[in-house]
């Protein structure tokens, strides 16, 4: 049932208590199955091609094909929620990824693979943004930061961890369990969930925007696909048909979306949420950011598999640091996110960050490991006080019937921005490992050069990220209420 908060005192009560935690504890549990999914596959490429006796191209389309998926489900996460409830949604989106991820596993042909890899997307498509709806919810405004700090967990050490888990079960067993090792995994979420995450009433007469679901998801599905499709050709960017065609149309459906939605009672995103200035920083913000974020994610094991010849499971070792420095300054940031002011602490994060990818946009062939493993734990030190910090100061600024769609939001801005930026820096490290040397140079010092350029590209878009975190609110503010237009009414959070 929903009531009004009190207004003379606080919604929630100050100190994390144990049924929060439980609830924080089950959204872990499916933000770690979704977000590690994305890079565990990722070693397991080469295996495909010889299991399945296909192209690299042909395979590619295990990782592609799962991304489509989140970015179509996405857009529907809002208005689900709303329809059938959180929990039911949570329920059945645990139930889809995991009966995709067995039968991924038991697939036996590389199309059987995608499209069980479609399927597995559908699911874990809807575990983020759920997730965030219903720790929001359950922790209140003021203390969202430091629980979002427990999911900002999985969220950065996913890229760090899924090559090294899928390495080593290839090694020991076969590509069959890095789906399999879902299964457990899911059952223990289904479970977990059932007992531990709060009942909540669906709204009945929510109505259901069916053109703006044919417009938006489309959309970005065909937008997506002409990115991730730029370097494919393998000989530096390819602009062909396939990439134009649907990018044009993505890019076509997607702004007449954006004129429907502005225009629509119950939009299937609700856009005119970016009439809330802080949300609209707060977004911006996040996009630059996850574009260098997740573009260089790929880069670095790459770097040591390519240039330096490490085996997948060392490359997964030794950007570990990256992690760890993460782990040290997120639990910190998540309290002080709601403390302080996130436009004093986020750019100090950001320029630590930065300091630390500066070293690798001098990177050689021989390198010092020491040198290479410090820069990734300074850099994992600034990630940990940058990404969830802005992300809280967007959900902080909406009232409890916003959540769900503003989360939504949010992870639409994070699946396109990560897109984004894989593709822009795959094409970038393509054109520089295929041009041709300006003189005589060793074949790995050649290699090296051109990581160091692509990392350059990275380095200047975070600095760019710079931008829009300067205008990130500087004052405290109450972040349980919602300033309307004129700055001169507030709505109180509502709470279930």
């Amino acid at each position: 049932m929903t009531s009004q908060a009190p207004p003379t005192g606080p919604a929630y009560p100050e100190k994390i208590d144990g049924a929060v935690l439980k609830i924080a504890g089950v959204v872990v549990l499916g933000a770690i199955m979704s977000i590690l999914d994305i890079t565990v596959v990722s070693v397991a490429l080469p295996t495909f091609q010889d299991v399945f006796d296909a192209t690299y191209a042909t395979v590619a389309w295990t990782m592609t094909a799962y991304t489509l998926a989140l970015a179509t489900v996405i857009p529907l996460t809002g208005w689900a929620a709303d329809r059938f409830g959180t929990k039911r949604l949570y329920l059945a989106a645990l139930f889809l990824f995991t009966a995709g991820s067995v039968l991924c596993a038991i697939a036996t042909s590389v199309e059987m693979l995608i499209a069980f890899r479609v399927l597995q997307g559908l699911g874990g498509g809807m575990l983020m943004p759920l997730g965030m709806t219903i720790l929001t919810r359950a922790a209140g405004p003021d203390r969202i930061g430091r629980l979002m700090a427990v999911l900002g967990i999985p969220m950065l050490l996913g890229p760090i961890t899924g090559p090294i888990l899928g390495g080593w079960l290839i090694d020991i067993a076969s590509w069959h369990w890095i789906f399999l090792i879902n299964l457990p995994i899911g059952i223990a979420a289904l479970v977990y969930s059932l007992r531990v995450l709060p009942k909540d009433e669906p709204s009945t007469t929510e109505p259901f925007d069916f053109l703006g679901m044919l417009l938006l998801s489309p959309g970005l599905a065909l937008f997506l696909f002409g990115v991730s499709s730029i370097a494919e050709g393998g000989e530096g960017a390819s602009f062909g048909p396939r990439v134009w065609i649907s990018g044009t149309l993505g890019v076509l459906l997607i702004i007449t979306f954006v004129l429907h939605a502005l225009r629509a009672e119950k939009p299937l995103i609700d856009l005119r949420l970016f009439k809330n200035r802080r949300l609209t920083i707060a977004t911006v913000s996040m996009f630059v950011f996850v574009i260098a974020f997740m573009g260089a994610g790929l880069l670095f094991p790459s770097y040591f598999l390519q240039v330096r010849g490490e085996t997948t499971l060392m490359a997964g070792l030794l950007i570990a640091p990256q992690g760890l420095g993460a782990m040290v300054t997120m639990p910190i940031a998540g309290i002080l996110a709601d403390k302080v002011p996130i436009g004093r602490t986020v750019p100090v994060a950001l320029l630590v960050m930065a300091s630390g990818f500066f070293v690798f946009t001098q990177v050689g062939a021989d390198t010092s490991y020491l040198v290479l493993c410090s820069a990734l734990f300074v850099m994992g030190l600034g990630m940990g006080g940058t990404m969830m910090p802005i992300m809280t100061s967007a959900l902080k600024s909406l009232t409890n019937s916003e959540v769900a769609r503003g989360s939504t939001l949010v992870n639409i801005v994070q699946q396109i921005g990560g897109s984004i930026g894989t593709a822009v820096l795959a094409v970038v490290l393509t054109n520089q490992l295929t041009s041709t040397p300006s003189g005589p140079v060793e074949p790995l010092e050649f290699m090296a050069d051109g990581f160091g350029a692509t990392f350059t590209v990275a380095f200047v878009l975070i600095l760019l990220a710079l931008i829009p975190v300067a205008f990130l609110p500087r004052k405290k503010e109450r972040s349980h209420l919602l300033d309307d237009e004129d700055g001169a009414t507030a709505t109180p959070v509502m709470m279930h």
